[in-house]
Protein backbone atom coordinates (compact mmCIF):
# COMPACT_ATOMS: atom_id res chain seq x y z
CA UNK A 1 0.00 0.00 0.00
CA UNK A 2 2.94 2.86 0.89
CA UNK A 3 4.51 1.66 -2.53
CA UNK A 4 1.14 2.17 -4.45
CA UNK A 5 0.97 5.89 -2.59
CA UNK A 6 4.59 6.52 -3.69
CA UNK A 7 4.43 5.62 -6.93
CA UNK A 8 1.33 7.56 -7.11
CA UNK A 9 2.62 10.41 -5.85
CA UNK A 10 5.03 10.94 -8.50
CA UNK A 11 2.70 9.73 -11.01
CA UNK A 12 1.01 13.12 -10.38
CA UNK A 13 4.75 15.09 -11.12
CA UNK A 14 4.23 17.00 -14.12
CA UNK A 15 7.05 16.37 -16.91
CA UNK A 16 8.04 19.94 -17.85
CA UNK A 17 7.66 22.69 -15.30
CA UNK A 18 4.48 24.26 -16.59
CA UNK A 19 3.12 20.83 -18.52
CA UNK A 20 -0.51 19.98 -17.39
CA UNK A 21 -1.44 16.75 -16.33
CA UNK A 22 -2.41 13.94 -18.33
CA UNK A 23 -4.15 10.94 -17.90
CA UNK A 24 -2.23 8.18 -19.35
CA UNK A 25 -0.72 6.06 -17.52
CA UNK A 26 3.13 6.04 -17.13
CA UNK A 27 6.07 3.23 -18.05
CA UNK A 28 8.77 2.57 -15.46
CA UNK A 29 11.06 4.62 -17.18
CA UNK A 30 8.89 7.81 -16.98
CA UNK A 31 8.51 7.65 -13.31
CA UNK A 32 11.88 7.24 -13.05
CA UNK A 33 12.01 10.10 -15.37
CA UNK A 34 9.86 12.43 -13.05
CA UNK A 35 11.13 11.23 -9.55
CA UNK A 36 14.80 13.05 -11.20
CA UNK A 37 12.91 15.81 -12.35
CA UNK A 38 11.08 16.05 -8.67
CA UNK A 39 14.20 15.97 -6.89
CA UNK A 40 15.66 18.47 -8.86
CA UNK A 41 13.02 20.92 -8.87
CA UNK A 42 12.52 21.04 -4.86
CA UNK A 43 16.09 21.14 -4.38
CA UNK A 44 16.20 24.26 -6.39
CA UNK A 45 13.66 26.01 -4.66
CA UNK A 46 13.93 29.54 -2.99
CA UNK A 47 13.30 31.27 0.56
CA UNK A 48 12.44 34.83 1.03
CA UNK A 49 16.29 36.38 0.76
CA UNK A 50 16.74 34.66 -2.52
CA UNK A 51 13.55 35.83 -4.18
CA UNK A 52 13.90 38.86 -2.80
CA UNK A 53 17.60 39.63 -4.68
CA UNK A 54 16.02 38.05 -8.02
CA UNK A 55 13.41 40.47 -7.96
CA UNK A 56 14.94 43.64 -6.72
CA UNK A 57 17.75 42.76 -9.70
CA UNK A 58 14.75 42.30 -12.05
CA UNK A 59 12.82 45.49 -11.05
CA UNK A 60 16.20 47.45 -11.06
CA UNK A 61 17.19 46.99 -14.03
CA UNK A 62 18.82 49.56 -16.45
CA UNK A 63 16.17 51.60 -16.57
CA UNK A 64 17.65 53.13 -13.41
CA UNK A 65 20.01 54.59 -16.15
CA UNK A 66 17.70 56.45 -18.12
CA UNK A 67 15.35 57.83 -15.58
CA UNK A 68 17.49 61.29 -15.60
CA UNK A 69 16.41 61.17 -19.30
CA UNK A 70 12.63 60.51 -18.83
CA UNK A 71 12.45 63.51 -16.34
CA UNK A 72 14.32 65.53 -18.39
CA UNK A 73 11.95 64.81 -21.72
CA UNK A 74 8.63 65.30 -19.53
CA UNK A 75 9.86 67.69 -16.83
CA UNK A 76 9.71 67.87 -12.95
CA UNK A 77 6.13 67.21 -12.77
CA UNK A 78 6.40 64.20 -14.67
CA UNK A 79 7.73 62.27 -11.78
CA UNK A 80 4.38 61.82 -10.47
CA UNK A 81 4.03 59.52 -13.39
CA UNK A 82 6.73 57.43 -12.12
CA UNK A 83 4.74 56.90 -8.56
CA UNK A 84 1.67 56.69 -10.53
CA UNK A 85 3.23 53.72 -12.31
CA UNK A 86 5.03 52.22 -9.65
CA UNK A 87 1.50 52.22 -8.28
CA UNK A 88 -0.23 50.51 -11.11
CA UNK A 89 2.44 47.77 -11.87
CA UNK A 90 2.68 46.84 -7.89
CA UNK A 91 -0.86 46.41 -7.90
CA UNK A 92 -0.98 44.55 -11.37
CA UNK A 93 1.91 42.37 -10.03
CA UNK A 94 -0.76 41.39 -6.94
CA UNK A 95 -3.33 40.56 -9.49
CA UNK A 96 -0.99 37.75 -11.32
CA UNK A 97 -0.53 36.43 -8.10
CA UNK A 98 -4.17 36.11 -7.66
CA UNK A 99 -4.73 34.34 -11.16
CA UNK A 100 -1.76 32.18 -10.09
CA UNK A 101 -3.79 31.36 -7.27
CA UNK A 102 -6.82 30.46 -8.50
CA UNK A 103 -5.40 27.23 -10.56
CA UNK A 104 -2.62 25.33 -8.29
CA UNK A 105 -0.65 24.02 -11.28
CA UNK A 106 -0.30 27.08 -12.87
CA UNK A 107 3.09 27.71 -13.42
CA UNK A 108 3.93 30.13 -16.44
CA UNK A 109 2.72 33.58 -17.33
CA UNK A 110 1.39 32.33 -20.63
CA UNK A 111 -0.65 29.83 -18.86
CA UNK A 112 -2.03 32.53 -16.95
CA UNK A 113 -3.70 33.66 -20.06
CA UNK A 114 -4.69 30.15 -20.91
CA UNK A 115 -6.84 29.79 -17.83
CA UNK A 116 -8.38 33.51 -18.80
CA UNK A 117 -8.98 33.11 -22.54
CA UNK A 118 -8.26 29.57 -23.61
CA UNK A 119 -4.89 29.11 -26.22
CA UNK A 120 -5.63 32.38 -27.90
CA UNK A 121 -4.87 33.62 -24.33
CA UNK A 122 -2.11 31.76 -23.60
CA UNK A 123 -0.84 32.54 -27.67
CA UNK A 124 -1.20 36.44 -26.80
CA UNK A 125 0.47 36.56 -23.34
CA UNK A 126 3.23 34.38 -24.58
CA UNK A 127 3.81 36.63 -27.65
CA UNK A 128 4.11 39.84 -25.93
CA UNK A 129 6.12 38.55 -22.52
CA UNK A 130 9.07 36.82 -24.65
CA UNK A 131 9.36 39.48 -27.18
CA UNK A 132 9.90 42.01 -24.15
CA UNK A 133 11.82 39.87 -22.57
CA UNK A 134 13.92 39.30 -25.19
CA UNK A 135 14.24 42.98 -26.60
CA UNK A 136 15.08 44.32 -22.89
CA UNK A 137 18.17 41.45 -23.01
CA UNK A 138 19.27 43.22 -26.57
CA UNK A 139 18.96 46.54 -24.70
CA UNK A 140 21.69 45.19 -22.30
CA UNK A 141 24.05 44.59 -24.94
CA UNK A 142 22.86 47.96 -26.49
CA UNK A 143 23.87 49.62 -23.37
CA UNK A 144 27.06 48.02 -22.71
CA UNK A 145 28.28 48.74 -26.38
CA UNK A 146 27.31 52.70 -26.04
CA UNK A 147 29.41 52.68 -22.39
CA UNK A 148 32.50 50.28 -23.44
CA UNK A 149 32.53 52.23 -26.99
CA UNK A 150 32.95 55.90 -25.08
CA UNK A 151 35.50 54.83 -22.66
CA UNK A 152 37.42 53.34 -25.32
CA UNK A 153 36.62 54.35 -28.95
CA UNK A 154 39.80 53.59 -30.76
CA UNK A 155 39.61 49.28 -30.17
CA UNK A 156 38.82 47.14 -32.79
CA UNK A 157 40.30 44.37 -34.70
CA UNK A 158 39.76 42.91 -38.15
CA UNK A 159 37.85 39.84 -39.61
CA UNK A 160 38.30 38.32 -43.10
CA UNK A 161 38.75 41.55 -44.39
CA UNK A 162 36.52 43.95 -42.36
CA UNK A 163 36.95 45.69 -39.45
CA UNK A 164 34.70 45.38 -36.35
CA UNK A 165 35.12 48.21 -34.19
CA UNK A 166 34.00 50.87 -32.23
CA UNK A 167 30.05 49.62 -30.54
CA UNK A 168 29.63 46.60 -32.21
CA UNK A 169 32.90 45.35 -31.22
CA UNK A 170 32.43 46.04 -27.39
CA UNK A 171 29.09 44.41 -28.24
CA UNK A 172 30.53 41.25 -29.10
CA UNK A 173 32.95 41.17 -26.48
CA UNK A 174 30.37 41.64 -23.41
CA UNK A 175 28.55 39.15 -25.37
CA UNK A 176 31.07 36.10 -24.67
CA UNK A 177 31.51 37.75 -20.95
CA UNK A 178 27.78 37.03 -20.43
CA UNK A 179 27.58 33.53 -22.03
CA UNK A 180 28.68 31.21 -19.29
CA UNK A 181 25.89 32.83 -17.00
CA UNK A 182 23.03 31.67 -19.62
CA UNK A 183 23.57 28.29 -19.16
CA UNK A 184 22.38 28.27 -15.67
CA UNK A 185 19.02 27.77 -15.15
CA UNK A 186 18.79 27.11 -10.97
CA UNK A 187 17.41 29.82 -9.62
CA UNK A 188 18.89 29.28 -6.62
CA UNK A 189 21.85 29.79 -8.23
CA UNK A 190 21.29 33.03 -9.95
CA UNK A 191 20.10 34.39 -6.65
CA UNK A 192 24.18 35.10 -6.20
CA UNK A 193 24.34 36.12 -9.76
CA UNK A 194 21.31 38.81 -8.90
CA UNK A 195 22.48 39.54 -5.33
CA UNK A 196 25.84 41.44 -6.96
CA UNK A 197 23.19 42.91 -9.77
CA UNK A 198 21.56 44.27 -6.72
CA UNK A 199 24.85 45.56 -5.18
CA UNK A 200 26.00 47.13 -8.09
CA UNK A 201 22.56 49.38 -8.65
CA UNK A 202 23.38 50.60 -5.36
CA UNK A 203 26.66 51.38 -6.13
CA UNK A 204 25.72 53.38 -9.53
CA UNK A 205 23.54 55.54 -7.13
CA UNK A 206 25.80 56.59 -4.87
CA UNK A 207 28.39 57.01 -7.45
CA UNK A 208 26.51 59.42 -9.40
CA UNK A 209 25.16 61.67 -5.80
CA UNK A 210 28.97 61.60 -5.17
CA UNK A 211 30.08 63.04 -8.42
CA UNK A 212 27.43 65.54 -7.97
CA UNK A 213 27.87 66.76 -4.67
CA UNK A 214 31.13 66.53 -4.38
CA UNK A 215 33.31 66.61 -7.94
CA UNK A 216 32.34 69.82 -8.78
CA UNK A 217 29.06 69.25 -11.50
CA UNK A 218 26.80 70.05 -8.31
CA UNK A 219 22.92 70.05 -8.55
CA UNK A 220 21.44 73.77 -8.57
CA UNK A 221 21.97 75.16 -12.20
CA UNK A 222 20.21 73.05 -14.04
CA UNK A 223 16.43 71.04 -14.63
CA UNK A 224 14.28 73.92 -14.96
CA UNK A 225 11.18 72.76 -17.04
CA UNK A 226 8.24 72.41 -15.07
CA UNK A 227 6.73 70.34 -17.94
CA UNK A 228 7.00 69.71 -21.15
CA UNK A 229 3.90 68.29 -22.82
CA UNK A 230 5.94 66.95 -25.55
CA UNK A 231 7.55 64.95 -23.95
CA UNK A 232 5.20 63.33 -21.56
CA UNK A 233 5.01 60.37 -24.08
CA UNK A 234 8.77 59.49 -24.02
CA UNK A 235 8.27 60.05 -20.00
CA UNK A 236 5.94 57.47 -19.24
CA UNK A 237 7.19 55.15 -21.71
CA UNK A 238 10.54 54.93 -19.85
CA UNK A 239 8.84 54.75 -16.71
CA UNK A 240 7.07 51.69 -17.24
CA UNK A 241 9.99 49.96 -18.65
CA UNK A 242 11.57 50.32 -15.36
CA UNK A 243 8.77 48.25 -13.98
CA UNK A 244 8.22 45.60 -16.91
CA UNK A 245 9.51 42.35 -14.73
CA UNK A 246 6.08 41.12 -14.55
CA UNK A 247 6.56 38.39 -17.32
CA UNK A 248 9.15 36.50 -14.74
CA UNK A 249 7.00 37.24 -11.59
CA UNK A 250 5.28 33.62 -12.27
CA UNK A 251 8.83 32.36 -12.21
CA UNK A 252 9.90 33.61 -9.14
CA UNK A 253 6.73 33.01 -7.19
CA UNK A 254 6.60 29.21 -8.34
CA UNK A 255 10.29 29.37 -7.00
CA UNK A 256 9.22 29.93 -3.64
CA UNK A 257 9.40 27.18 -0.45
CA UNK A 258 6.73 29.80 0.62
CA UNK A 259 5.07 31.20 -1.87
CA UNK A 260 2.30 33.02 0.98
CA UNK A 261 5.67 35.50 1.08
CA UNK A 262 5.42 36.62 -1.99
CA UNK A 263 3.06 39.53 -1.24
CA UNK A 264 5.96 40.73 0.80
CA UNK A 265 8.93 40.25 -1.38
CA UNK A 266 7.06 42.36 -3.72
CA UNK A 267 6.01 45.17 -1.34
CA UNK A 268 9.55 45.43 -0.10
CA UNK A 269 11.47 45.06 -3.85
CA UNK A 270 8.75 47.77 -5.14
CA UNK A 271 8.84 50.38 -2.14
CA UNK A 272 12.94 50.28 -2.82
CA UNK A 273 12.99 50.36 -6.54
CA UNK A 274 10.52 53.48 -6.97
CA UNK A 275 12.59 55.25 -4.41
CA UNK A 276 16.34 54.42 -6.05
CA UNK A 277 14.18 55.04 -9.52
CA UNK A 278 13.00 58.89 -8.23
CA UNK A 279 16.73 59.46 -6.72
CA UNK A 280 17.96 59.19 -9.58
CA UNK A 281 15.78 60.85 -11.82
CA UNK A 282 16.33 63.94 -9.55
CA UNK A 283 19.94 63.67 -9.29
CA UNK A 284 20.31 63.62 -12.67
CA UNK A 285 18.02 66.00 -13.83
CA UNK A 286 19.21 68.37 -11.70
CA UNK A 287 22.85 67.51 -12.47
CA UNK A 288 22.62 67.54 -16.55
CA UNK A 289 19.32 69.24 -17.42
CA UNK A 290 18.16 69.20 -20.75
CA UNK A 291 21.55 68.01 -21.67
CA UNK A 292 20.91 64.37 -20.42
CA UNK A 293 21.61 61.43 -22.60
CA UNK A 294 19.94 58.69 -22.96
CA UNK A 295 22.32 57.15 -20.11
CA UNK A 296 23.02 58.98 -17.29
CA UNK A 297 26.94 57.05 -17.82
CA UNK A 298 27.29 58.87 -20.91
CA UNK A 299 27.47 62.19 -19.48
CA UNK A 300 29.59 61.35 -16.45
CA UNK A 301 33.48 62.94 -16.69
CA UNK A 302 35.47 60.18 -17.32
CA UNK A 303 38.64 61.92 -15.78
CA UNK A 304 37.11 61.58 -11.98
CA UNK A 305 37.28 58.43 -9.71
CA UNK A 306 33.68 58.52 -9.30
CA UNK A 307 32.56 58.81 -12.55
CA UNK A 308 35.17 55.60 -13.68
CA UNK A 309 33.43 53.50 -10.63
CA UNK A 310 29.39 54.52 -11.95
CA UNK A 311 30.44 53.41 -15.43
CA UNK A 312 32.43 50.29 -14.81
CA UNK A 313 29.78 49.61 -12.14
CA UNK A 314 27.32 49.83 -14.89
CA UNK A 315 29.06 47.40 -16.98
CA UNK A 316 29.01 44.61 -14.60
CA UNK A 317 25.02 45.13 -14.25
CA UNK A 318 24.26 44.03 -16.90
CA UNK A 319 25.70 41.06 -16.82
CA UNK A 320 24.32 40.46 -13.89
CA UNK A 321 21.02 40.56 -15.01
CA UNK A 322 20.77 38.91 -18.33
CA UNK A 323 20.65 35.69 -17.32
CA UNK A 324 17.41 36.21 -15.17
CA UNK A 325 15.38 37.71 -18.05
CA UNK A 326 15.75 34.79 -20.41
CA UNK A 327 15.19 32.33 -18.12
CA UNK A 328 11.30 32.12 -19.25
CA UNK A 329 12.09 32.22 -22.67
CA UNK A 330 14.95 29.45 -22.45
CA UNK A 331 12.40 27.33 -20.27
CA UNK A 332 9.39 27.84 -23.21
CA UNK A 333 11.69 26.09 -25.45
CA UNK A 334 12.79 23.56 -23.13
CA UNK A 335 8.92 22.53 -22.68
CA UNK A 336 8.91 22.01 -26.62
CA UNK A 337 10.83 18.76 -26.04
CA UNK A 338 10.11 15.63 -24.04
CA UNK A 339 12.13 14.46 -21.01
CA UNK A 340 14.14 12.51 -23.09
CA UNK A 341 15.93 15.28 -24.71
CA UNK A 342 15.25 17.71 -21.83
CA UNK A 343 18.93 18.07 -20.90
CA UNK A 344 21.72 20.31 -20.02
CA UNK A 345 23.36 20.44 -23.30
CA UNK A 346 19.78 21.05 -24.42
CA UNK A 347 19.44 24.22 -22.10
CA UNK A 348 23.06 25.45 -23.28
CA UNK A 349 22.35 24.84 -26.91
CA UNK A 350 19.10 27.04 -26.45
CA UNK A 351 20.32 29.77 -24.57
CA UNK A 352 23.32 30.29 -26.57
CA UNK A 353 21.36 30.57 -29.82
CA UNK A 354 19.58 33.13 -27.78
CA UNK A 355 22.23 35.35 -27.11
CA UNK A 356 23.70 35.19 -30.54
CA UNK A 357 20.35 36.68 -32.23
CA UNK A 358 20.40 39.27 -29.37
CA UNK A 359 24.09 40.30 -30.46
CA UNK A 360 22.68 40.50 -34.16
CA UNK A 361 19.60 42.91 -33.08
CA UNK A 362 21.75 44.76 -31.10
CA UNK A 363 23.95 45.30 -33.86
CA UNK A 364 21.31 46.31 -36.42
CA UNK A 365 19.13 48.48 -34.12
CA UNK A 366 22.10 50.44 -31.78
CA UNK A 367 19.29 53.03 -30.16
CA UNK A 368 19.46 51.94 -26.60
CA UNK A 369 17.13 55.08 -25.74
CA UNK A 370 14.60 54.84 -28.50
CA UNK A 371 14.40 50.94 -28.23
CA UNK A 372 13.99 50.93 -24.58
CA UNK A 373 11.15 53.68 -25.05
CA UNK A 374 9.61 51.27 -27.73
CA UNK A 375 9.59 48.70 -24.94
CA UNK A 376 8.37 50.25 -22.50
CA UNK A 377 5.34 52.04 -23.82
CA UNK A 378 4.03 48.77 -26.65
CA UNK A 379 5.15 45.69 -24.85
CA UNK A 380 5.71 46.45 -20.75
CA UNK A 381 2.79 48.40 -20.65
CA UNK A 382 0.73 46.17 -22.64
CA UNK A 383 2.61 42.87 -20.52
CA UNK A 384 2.93 44.54 -17.16
CA UNK A 385 -0.26 46.69 -17.12
CA UNK A 386 -2.95 45.73 -19.40
CA UNK A 387 -2.73 41.99 -19.69
CA UNK A 388 -3.03 41.50 -15.84
CA UNK A 389 -5.75 43.47 -15.24
CA UNK A 390 -7.63 41.65 -18.19
CA UNK A 391 -6.97 37.70 -17.22
CA UNK A 392 -7.65 39.08 -13.68
CA UNK A 393 -11.09 40.31 -14.61
CA UNK A 394 -12.27 37.34 -16.86
CA UNK A 395 -10.28 34.63 -14.26
CA UNK A 396 -12.01 36.34 -10.69
CA UNK A 397 -15.79 36.90 -12.84
CA UNK A 398 -15.18 40.65 -11.67
CA UNK A 399 -16.47 41.94 -15.19
CA UNK A 400 -19.67 40.54 -14.17
CA UNK A 401 -20.07 43.48 -11.76
CA UNK A 402 -18.81 46.30 -13.91
CA UNK A 403 -19.90 48.78 -11.44
CA UNK A 404 -18.03 47.30 -8.65
CA UNK A 405 -15.33 49.05 -6.96
CA UNK A 406 -12.61 46.77 -7.94
CA UNK A 407 -13.81 46.25 -11.44
CA UNK A 408 -14.25 50.70 -11.97
CA UNK A 409 -10.45 50.62 -10.88
CA UNK A 410 -9.16 48.00 -13.23
CA UNK A 411 -11.18 48.92 -16.00
CA UNK A 412 -9.35 53.15 -15.40
CA UNK A 413 -5.83 50.92 -15.44
CA UNK A 414 -6.57 49.32 -18.98
CA UNK A 415 -7.87 52.19 -20.56
CA UNK A 416 -4.83 54.34 -19.25
CA UNK A 417 -2.71 51.91 -20.70
CA UNK A 418 -4.25 51.32 -23.43
CA UNK A 419 -3.63 55.21 -24.51
CA UNK A 420 -0.31 55.70 -23.36
CA UNK A 421 0.35 52.20 -25.38
CA UNK A 422 -1.14 53.69 -28.50
CA UNK A 423 0.71 57.52 -27.73
CA UNK A 424 3.96 55.41 -26.77
CA UNK A 425 4.74 53.21 -29.35
CA UNK A 426 4.08 55.86 -32.39
CA UNK A 427 6.49 58.56 -31.14
CA UNK A 428 9.23 55.70 -30.11
CA UNK A 429 8.72 54.54 -33.64
CA UNK A 430 9.06 57.57 -35.21
CA UNK A 431 12.45 58.29 -32.87
CA UNK A 432 13.49 54.68 -34.31
CA UNK A 433 12.95 55.60 -37.38
CA UNK A 434 14.35 58.87 -37.70
CA UNK A 435 17.74 57.69 -36.34
CA UNK A 436 18.04 54.61 -38.89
Amino acid sequence: MKVKMFLDSFLRVPLLVGEKFDSEVLTLEEVESNINIHNSSTSQKTNFLQTTFNLLNTLSGVGILSVPYALASGGWLSLILLFVIALATFYTGLLIQRCMDAKSDIRTYPEVGELAFGNNGKIVVSVFMYVELYLVATGFLILEGDNLNNMFPDVGFELFGFRIAGQAFFVLVVALIILPSVWLDNLSLLSFVSASGVLASAIIIGSVFWCGAFDGIGFKHKGTTLINWKGIPNSISLFAFCYCAHPVFPTLYTSMNNKRQFSNVLTFCFIICTFCYASMAVMGYAMFGSDIQSQITLNLPTGKISSLIAIYTTLVNPICKYALMTVPIVSAFKNRFTSNYNTKPLTVLISTTLLVSNVIVALAIPFFGSLMSLVGAFLSVTASIILPCVCYLKISGSYKKPFGFETIIISSIILIGVVVAIVGTYVALAEIVGQM
